[in-house]
C-alpha cells in the first residue's frame, strides 16, 4: 500500500461505519473498555487499507495487504487482543508483524511507547507514513526478523505477536521484564489458541484465551506454524 496523502478526504461516510462498527463488532461482543474504544474511534483504520479495498475498511473480517501472507486483522480480534494485553500508559510494548501498522497505531494512544517489527519493508514504510502523518510520534519500526525481537531496546512490559507460531519462542519470552506479559497465537496453519504468558518471578504462567486463526509467523523464509524448527 503507499499512503496518498492527496485522497485522504474519502468518499464515503468513514465515521457512520465507525460507529457501526464500534456498536456491532466491539461493543457487542463484550469489549466496553472506554480506553480501547476511545483509541479506536481515533484511529481512521481506511488509511491503513489499501486504496481498492477502503470500501471494506469497518467490515467483519481481515483484508489482504499487497503482499503474500499480510493481512489487516478483523477489527473485533484486533480490539480484543489489544483489551487482553491491558496496556497501560507507562507501558514499553513490542509488536511482531507490523502489517498495515493500525494495531500499532491503537497501541500507541494506550501506552508510553510502541516498537514494532515487519518483515517487508514495503509493509514497514507505508505503516510508517500512515503514522506519521497522524501525527503519533511514539511508534518506532524496524525491518527484520520479529522472532529476535528488539534485544537492544528490551525488556518490554509487554510483546503482541500477529502472526502464529506451533511455540513461544525463547528469544521473545527472554526480552519480557518482570510481571510482564506476551501475547501470541500458537498452533498450526490452520487451528491456533490466543495465549497470555505473564512472567512472574522469572517463571511463565500461560492463559488460554480464545481460538483464532493467524497467518504464520515466518523466520529466515521457515513457516514457524510447523513443528521442526528449534527457537
Amino acid at each position: 500500500m503507499i499512503f496518498d496523502h492527496s485522497k485522504r478526504i474519502a468518499k464515503m461516510d468513514y465515521n457512520r461505519q465507525l460507529y457501526q462498527m464500534l456498536q456491532n463488532q466491539i461493543i457487542a461482543r463484550g469489549v466496553t473498555n472506554p480506553r480501547i474504544l476511545e483509541a479506536m474511534q481515533c484511529v481512521p483504520r481506511h488509511l491503513f487499507i489499501p486504496e481498492e479495498s477502503r470500501d471494506r475498511a469497518y467490515e467483519d473480517y481481515p483484508i489482504m495487504l499487497p503482499e503474500e501472507s499480510a493481512t489487516i486483522s478483523q477489527p473485533y480480534m484486533t480490539a480484543y487482543m489489544t483489551d487482553a494485553l491491558n496496556a497501560q500508559p507507562s507501558d514499553r510494548v513490542l509488536e511482531i508483524g507490523t502489517g498495515s501498522g493500525y494495531q500499532a497505531a491503537l497501541l500507541s494512544h494506550l501506552c508510553r511507547e510502541v516498537y514494532t517489527i515487519e518483515r517487508y519493508s514495503t509493509l514497514s514504510r507505508s505503516a510508517r507514513d500512515v503514522i506519521q502523518f497522524l501525527g503519533l510520534s511514539n511508534v518506532f519500526f524496524r525491518v527484520g526478523d520479529g522472532l529476535n525481537g528488539w534485544p537492544e531496546k528490551a525488556p518490554f512490559t509487554k510483546i503482541m505477536v500477529t502472526a502464529a507460531m506451533c511455540d513461544a519462542p525463547s528469544s521473545l519470552l527472554n526480552q519480557l521484564e518482570e510481571d510482564g506479559m506476551l501475547l501470541i497465537p500458537l498452533g498450526n496453519s490452520r487451528h491456533q489458541t490466543l495465549i497470555r504468558f505473564t512472567k512472574k518471578e522469572g517463571r511463565f504462567n500461560m492463559q488460554d484465551l480464545i481460538q483464532c486463526v493467524f497467518v504464520p509467523l515466518f523466520s529466515d523464509a521457515r513457516d514457524m506454524t510447523q513443528s521442526d524448527h528449534d527457537y
